[in-house]
């Protein structure tokens, strides 16, 4: 039987902090970015990816955001839009235009994750980069899921900071020379403002004080969901993570159920095969292994927990 490395469980920072625990797992898994360069009449039909995000990074002039169910929002320069579902949108010169998907409208590859595309025409210069993305791990997949339809941060909104119209500034700069490395820079700093963009919205936004986010900042139930999520494979219990975080086990019980809107069983054992599927998709591994490596004892009852929840059985994923 071949040897196997064990399931892929993230690697924490040393503090007690499950918010900025997940805020460290937010590593950028594959990305591409395209940059625009655009005058007169434009619209631009952007890719629906599922399980992907799209950054919009606006460097020079404006244009307009439409989305599918909200109104048309005008983006001036210095404004980064974070789409994270996957949902139906466009950038435009004009929100009424016909738009052109985008990898349809002359885009140019310019290397393995960079793009750049030039409408020549007479008007106003836009210039804008737009950038597909997604991450890898677990815990950053439910926070993005909890974020609300768009994002969407002006530079004036930040006040004495600074951090954004400098990484704009610098992401214009590199696009205009294109030197030897420009578009390296250019990608990875337009990974880091997705990060910086939803850590904002993590600091600003009631939601964040909601849900599965919320739960992660409470000073019980945070530390009962660092438990399971540094340590999949234990036996875990109602009664061993009550006691993890110093509550009853009511207590702890229906406390997490309030936050979460699961049972901690439930949760668990979620958490377990997300994590398996995830590692199944990765790599080809016995399912013994992977039974053993997430708390199970048999392969049988593994695969039917498997199958519960994710509605096929793990020999089926490919």
């Amino acid at each position: 039987m071949p040897s196997a490395t064990r399931v892929n469980t993230p690697v924490f920072p040393q503090a007690n902090d499950p918010l900025g625990e997940t805020l460290h797992q937010l590593r950028v898994d594959g990305s591409l970015y395209c940059r625009s360069t655009v005058r007169g009449d434009w619209s631009l039909d952007m890719p629906i990816l599922p399980g992907k995000l799209m950054i919009h990074i606006v460097t020079k002039g404006q244009c307009w955001l439409s989305i599918e169910g909200l109104a048309p929002q005008r983006l001036k320069q210095g404004t980064l839009v974070l789409v994270p579902h996957a949902k139906g949108h466009s950038l435009s010169s004009d929100p009424q235009l016909t738009p052109t998907p985008l990898f349809d409208a002359g885009v140019e590859r310019i290397s393995e994750r960079y793009e750049v595309l030039k409408i020549n025409q007479t008007g106003e210069l836009t210039e804008v980069t737009c950038g597909v993305l997604g991450f890898d791990l677990l815990a950053a997949q439910r926070l993005i899921q909890q974020l609300p339809p768009v994002l969407v941060l002006q530079h004036t909104e930040l006040g004495h900071q600074d951090w954004l119209s400098n990484s704009l500034a610098l992401i214009s700069s590199e696009a205009e020379q294109l030197r030897p490395g420009g578009e390296t820079i250019i990608t990875h700093l337009a990974d880091i403002l997705v990060i910086q963009l939803i850590r904002h919205w993590i600091e600003q936004s009631p939601q964040a004080s909601e849900g599965w986010l919320g739960a992660l900042r409470d000073k019980h139930i945070g530390i009962a969901l660092r438990a399971i999520h540094h340590q999949p494979e234990r036996n875990w219990t109602v009664n061993s993570l009550a006691q993890e975080c110093g509550m009853s086990r009511s207590g702890f019980s229906a406390r997490f159920t309030q936050l979460i809107g699961n049972s901690v069983k439930n949760y668990l054992t979620e958490w377990r095969m997300n994590l398996a599927h995830q590692r199944l998709k990765q790599q080809r591994i016995p399912l013994m292994v992977l039974a053993e490596e997430l708390g199970y004892n048999s392969e049988a009852a593994f695969s039917r927990a498997f199958k519960r929840v994710m509605g096929i059985s793990p020999g089926k994923i490919v």
